[in-house]
């Protein structure tokens, strides 16, 4: 009953955002929103989230791990996107989207709200992966080959919150404990980025349409968000020796719902961005009547 509890003050936050963007329209800028998150407060919360706890070999694997899943996932969608689909851009979205998950705007609030503060340096440094793989392979295939890879990573480069947390890490490897008021600082900071993360992620859900709907891509993209993903990620993780905190918010970034960044890439490379926008609002509706589920498939993992 608690997790439930926690999840709705969550959800509880999108409902603001959602609301606030339906009431106010256009004199409400996410865009805004977006850049005091990535270029303020992000950093807050990263740097802060790594420096909880000292880093080990169980923090090092986390992102690693979840690179994997996704990799693996990313060359099996290669596979049967060819089955599947046809067009092009049908192809791509299958391939990259149901991988790009809510790691930030929901996966860090959602790990406070089930496992506490302690779920911080891995929800903040698995992220990070997601991260690597929104700006490189996210952007490769929704400009189906015509963007370059390289530049893609070098734009990853370029975020603030790459290098906070490499500070972060930096600063734990030589035992750094910041001061009371110090830390209070940093925690007022990253509480701040996750109520903001939640209010943006309101706010595009306000703008999802779902006029333009197609079944096939849609039901493909689900069942691999919400079945195959996650069947793999807790059968593999039963054999990795990790510990169990870090087993189960891998598992819980793994099943968050699509992310808002595959929208901002579909529109950027006209990869049919209603069709994206529409998967975006109907995983995260699946995923609420799902969590019950998750979170007891995660409880198993303890």
């Amino acid at each position: 009953m608690d997790s439930f509890q926690a999840v709705f003050f969550v959800y509880l936050f999108i409902l603001i955002g959602f609301i606030a963007k339906k009431i106010f329209q256009d004199k409400s800028d996410e865009k805004t929103l977006v850049l005091l998150s990535v270029y303020i407060f992000q950093p807050f919360l990263t740097f802060w989230g790594l420096l909880q706890k000292p880093l080990d070999l169980d923090l090092a694997l986390a992102p690693l791990i979840f690179f994997g899943f996704s990799f693996f996932i990313i060359l099996l969608n290669i596979f049967l996107a060819r089955l599947l689909f046809e067009d092009a851009k049908d192809r791509s979205i299958f391939i990259v989207s149901s991988v790009i998950g809510n790691t930030g705007n929901l996966g860090v609030p959602l790990g406070l709200a089930l496992f506490g503060p302690a779920s911080l340096p891995y929800t903040t440094i698995v992220n990070l992966a997601n991260v690597f793989i929104v700006y490189s392979f996210g952007a490769y295939f929704y400009s189906r080959g015509s963007f370059d890879v390289k530049k893609s990573i070098l734009n990853t480069v370029k975020l603030p919150i790459l290098w906070f947390a490499l500070l972060a890490i930096v600063l734990n490897l030589i035992h750094f404990h910041p001061s009371k008021f110090f830390n209070l600082f940093l925690e007022m900071g990253s509480y701040t980025a996750i109520v903001l993360q939640l209010l943006i992620f309101g706010f595009y859900l306000a703008k999802v349409s779902l006029k333009i709907v197609e079944p096939k891509l849609i039901l493909a993209v689900t069942f691999m968000k919400f079945v195959t993903l996650p069947l793999l990620a807790f059968f593999v993780l039963q054999f990795i020796e990790i510990e169990a905190l870090a087993k189960k918010v891998i598992f819980m970034e793994i099943m968050m719902p699509l992310a808002v960044a595959n929208v901002n890439l579909a529109a950027l490379y006209r990869c049919k961005e209603l069709i994206v926008t529409a998967l975006i609002f109907i995983t995260t509706a699946l995923f609420i009547p799902l969590l019950p589920l998750y979170i007891k498939i995660i409880e198993r993992l303890g």
